[in-house]
């Protein structure tokens, strides 16, 4: 999952050295934190969280298949 949403997000940025992404559990559910670079953001992001809300889908749409549950939290 991790590997799929660092592909994702490298794609996406012009800085993909920048692109990091943590991983670790809460309450049964397995979080993981994507970071890029200031100037990147809004590439992540997209207008009015579109491309944020298909990463998410795509990270969870995966996960169901695996039976597990996954999150994707944007950080600053």
């Amino acid at each position: 999952m991790k590997e799929l949403l660092i592909y994702i997000a490298r794609n996406l940025v012009d800085n993909p050295e920048a692109v990091s992404v943590t991983e670790f559990d809460r309450e049964g559910e397995t979080v993981l934190e994507l970071r890029v670079a200031p100037e990147d953001m809004g590439k992540i992001i997209g207008r009015q969280g579109r491309i944020a809300r298909e990463i998410r889908t795509i990270i969870r749409s995966v996960a169901q298949h695996q039976n597990k549950r996954v999150s994707v939290d944007i950080v600053d």
